[in-house]
C-alpha cells in the first residue's frame, strides 16, 4: 500500500512535467524549413557581443542592441544571399555604468578626439559582398563602417534554426536565425585607446535573428 501511494504521488508531480516536455518549440535546426524571400532583422532578439581582453587578467565584454537591416536569402542558391546591417553604437550596454558612460564620453584630450566612441557616435553598418555557403555553415565577407572607418570583415556564420510562430497581429510569421563570430583590430577603426592594455583585437559574437517580410 506504501509504495502504490508513492507511486500515485510521483505520478501527480512528473504529470505535469510530462505534458511540459510534449510541447513542440517552433523553431528547428532543420534548413529545409527556410523558404526564399527578403527577411527584417528581429531587434528584440538580436545581440551583437564583443570582448576584449582587459590588461591580461581577464575578458570583458558588453553588447550592442536595437540592430536593424535586412536579409535575402534562397536556400536553393544560399551563395547568393545578401544582408545589410545597422547597429546603434550609441547603444551601447556594460554591466558598469561608469565604463558605459566612458565609452561615450565627450572628448577630454587637447585634440579634441574622444577615448572610445564619444556622445555622438554614428552607427555601425555592415552590408555583404560575398557568402561562401557550405551546408549549414557559410563564410560572410562584408564591408564594416565603424567609427567613420570602413574595412572589410569575414563573419563565420552558422545556421540556428526556421520555423513559424504566432505574431502579435495574428497568424503566423516565419522566422529564420544564426549564430556569427569575426575578429576584428579596434585600432583599424581609429579606436586607439590604451592599446595594448585593452587588446586591440576585439571578438564579436553575434546571434541574428530574422522575420520574414
Amino acid at each position: 500500500m506504501r509504495n502504490r501511494l508513492i507511486l500515485a504521488a510521483t505520478l501527480l508531480v512528473a504529470t505535469p512535467l510530462l505534458a511540459q516536455d510534449a510541447r513542440q518549440k517552433p523553431g528547428s535546426r532543420n534548413p529545409a524549413l527556410v523558404t526564399a524571400g527578403t527577411y527584417s532583422v528581429d531587434p528584440n532578439h538580436t545581440l551583437v557581443e564583443w570582448t576584449v581582453d582587459h590588461l591580461g587578467f581577464t575578458p570583458y565584454f558588453g553588447l550592442f542592441g536595437s540592430v536593424t537591416g535586412k536579409l535575402a536569402i534562397d536556400p536553393r542558391n544560399p551563395s547568393a544571399a545578401t544582408v545589410d546591417i545597422t547597429i546603434p553604437v550609441s547603444k551601447v550596454l556594460t554591466a558598469n555604468t561608469a565604463l558605459t558612460g566612458h565609452l561615450l564620453r565627450a572628448p577630454k584630450a587637447a585634440d579634441g578626439k574622444p577615448d572610445f566612441f564619444g556622445p555622438t557616435p554614428e552607427d555601425a553598418h555592415f552590408v555583404s559582398t560575398s557568402v561562401i555557403a557550405k551546408g549549414q555553415k557559410a563564410k560572410v565577407t562584408g564591408n564594416l563602417t565603424l567609427n567613420g572607418v570602413t574595412k572589410p570583415v569575414v563573419l563565420d556564420v552558422e545556421f540556428y534554426g526556421a520555423g513559424k510562430s504566432a505574431s502579435r497581429s495574428g497568424g503566423e510569421r516565419e522566422n529564420l536565425g544564426f549564430e556569427a563570430r569575426a575578429l576584428i583590430k579596434r585600432s583599424e577603426f581609429g579606436l586607439t585607446f590604451l592599446v595594448p592594455m585593452i587588446s586591440d583585437e576585439v571578438a564579436l559574437k553575434i546571434a541574428a535573428g530574422f522575420t520574414k517580410d
